[in-house]
C-alpha cells in the first residue's frame, strides 16, 4: 500500500478530526468511557484547537491516495533539547503498514536540535506501548491522572537521540 507523508495543512482538519475519532474510539474502547472520549475529541480536535496546533507545533499527515489515514504532532524543541510527541494516530484499517514509523521519522527529521523526545501513553494501550518500545523509547515513569473524572494510568516514555 503506497502512502505519502507531508506537513499538515488547514484544509486537512476535517480528515484529521475523523482519523482522531476513529483511532481514539478503537484504541480506548474499554479503557476510557465513550462519553469521556467524545467530550475530549470534540474539544481537542475542534477547528480552533487544530488551528492552534498547526500554528504552535509541527503536524504531519499520512495519505493513501487522496485520503488522510494518519497524523502526528510534535512540540518545538525546548532549550534543554526536549520535545514532545503530542499525538500519533493511524486509522485502524491502516495500522501495521509502516505509517506510524514514517510519521515518527518525518518528525525526527524536523527536530534537529532535539536530544530527547517524550511521549505519554495510556498504560493499557498495549499496541501503543509496543510501537514505542520497538522504536527505542524507554519508560521514564508511570503515574495516575484524572481525565474528565476518569483515572488514567499513564506511562511517560523517552527516545534519546
Amino acid at each position: 500500500m503506497p502512502f505519502y507523508v507531508r506537513k499538515m495543512q488547514k484544509s486537512d482538519i476535517p480528515q484529521v478530526r475523523q482519523v482522531a475519532k476513529t483511532s481514539w474510539n478503537h484504541t480506548y474502547e474499554g479503557i476510557i468511557p465513550s462519553e469521556i472520549q467524545e467530550r475530549f475529541l470534540e474539544f481537542a480536535y475542534s477547528d480552533a484547537m487544530l488551528n492552534k496546533r498547526l500554528a504552535r507545533s509541527m503536524m504531519f499527515v499520512s495519505e493513501v491516495g487522496e485520503k488522510i489515514v494518519g497524523f502526528a504532532g510534535f512540540s518545538p524543541v525546548q532549550e534543554n533539547g526536549h520535545a514532545e510527541l503530542t499525538a500519533i494516530y493511524i486509522d485502524p484499517a491502516h495500522q501495521s503498514n509502516g505509517l506510524g514509523t514514517a510519521l515518527l521519522n518525518e518528525g525526527l527529521k524536523h527536530l534537529n536540535d532535539a536530544q530527547n523526545i517524550f511521549v505519554n501513553v495510556e498504560k493499557e494501550n498495549d499496541s501503543g506501548i509496543a510501537f514505542y518500545k520497538a522504536k527505542g523509547f524507554t519508560t521514564v515513569t508511570e503515574f495516575a491522572e484524572k481525565f474528565d473524572g476518569h483515572i488514567l494510568k499513564t506511562v511517560r516514555m523517552v527516545l534519546k537521540l
